[in-house]
């Protein structure tokens, strides 16, 4: 938030002591209006936001690159705030909460197709049941969007935990935390809530891997393992600080922890954590995905972050302005550029 200070020029000015007033003739004022009462008022309280977090990004020799380098296989023009997207069997959708619609995306022409109406879509995306998810943080519902027309076939009460939540699928079932950190279950046969787990506070975004269905809890600093057979937490799992998005993949869920950039790597079938990754990308927003043997991380100033999975490594990373969301399909990054208004589509072997 920037501050701006106002300069009075004052071309004459008077003081009278015994009425303790002072008049100005600067600017046109009028006298009577500047008069200084005899009780001084305090100054109003001004709110303060805290300063910004400048990510420092990775200082290892040969890993930084400008955004300028990257090779785009396409770009699609998305209105709005292009953010939250998903791979489907034949394309792929990407959210616009400014514009209320969910944009599909079709890989085989790098066209753009069918676009769907939802209110302030938010909380992620999710592919299943021959269905495409949206929360919508604008009529606190989950949608379910026919994929074939783009149009609603059902509507269930769901209010999105928190913006940067998420949804996922596995099990069955569709996965999303309601307020205030309620894990719901959604069985599509009936579009209906047929289980819900109460959470840790701040716990928002869901994964399913491993047969599991994984948690981040951000104000605790924690991943959960939630077990769906029993509807119940099972593991509670220490990680970074402030744990937001996360991935799965490589037998593993990787958090990208906001609190200071790092990510963790949680191996699945022992539950513990078997590497913290530095990749200097703290703050808030971002995104993480998985694919082509890589963890791929997105953050406003440092677009794209490349770890190598067999080494635990940052090996590729990219500064400049875009990203904010992405996802790994049809061989892709597609990287969500929000504030530049468009999605690029990536090649995973960049130089």
């Amino acid at each position: 938030m920037s501050f701006y200070n106002r300069v009075l020029r004052l071309s004459s000015c008077a003081l009278t002591v015994t009425g303790l007033a002072m008049t100005t003739s600067a600017l046109g004022q009028d006298p009577a209006a500047t008069q200084v009462s005899p009780a001084v008022q305090p100054a109003a309280a001004t709110h303060v936001r805290p300063p910004r977090i400048v990510p420092p990004g990775v200082a290892t020799p040969g890993v930084s690159r400008s955004l300028s380098e990257i090779q785009t296989e396409a770009v699609f023009p998305v209105e709005g705030s292009p953010d939250w997207s998903v791979p489907t069997k034949d394309s792929v959708w990407v959210a616009s909460a400014r514009a209320n619609h969910v944009v599909q995306l079709i890989p085989a022409t790098n066209k753009v197709g069918l676009i769907a109406d939802v209110q302030k879509p938010c909380s992620g995306l999710a592919d299943g049941f021959g269905s495409i998810w949206v929360p919508s943080c604008g009529t606190h519902t989950l949608l379910r969007i026919d994929p074939a027309t783009g149009k609603s076939i059902a509507e269930i009460p769901a209010d999105a935990s928190n913006s940067e939540g998420g949804i996922t699928v596995g099990a069955g079932s569709v996965w999303m935390v309601t307020k205030p950190s309620a894990l719901i279950r959604i069985d599509p046969k009936t579009n209906a809530v047929a289980a819900t787990v109460q959470l840790p506070s701040g716990s928002d975004n869901p994964a399913f891997g491993d047969g599991f269905v994984w948690v981040s809890s951000f104000e605790h600093d924690q991943l959960l393992k939630v077990d769906p057979r029993s509807n119940t937490v099972v593991a509670t799992i220490p990680v970074g600080p402030k744990p937001r998005f996360l991935t799965v993949g490589a037998g593993s869920v990787w958090t990208l922890n906001q609190g200071d950039g790092t990510i963790s790597r949680v191996d699945m079938k022992s539950g513990k954590v078997v590497a913290t990754i530095s990749c200097g990308i703290p703050g808030s927003g971002g995104e993480i995905t998985f694919g082509a043997g890589s963890v791929w991380a997105t953050l406003f100033d440092f677009p794209l972050t490349q770890v190598d999975a067999a080494t635990n490594k940052v090996v590729k990373q990219w500064a400049g302005q875009g990203g904010d969301g992405m996802r790994f399909g049809f061989g892709s990054i597609w990287l969500s550029n929000l504030r530049q208004g468009n999605v690029w589509r990536l090649s995973p072997d960049q130089k």
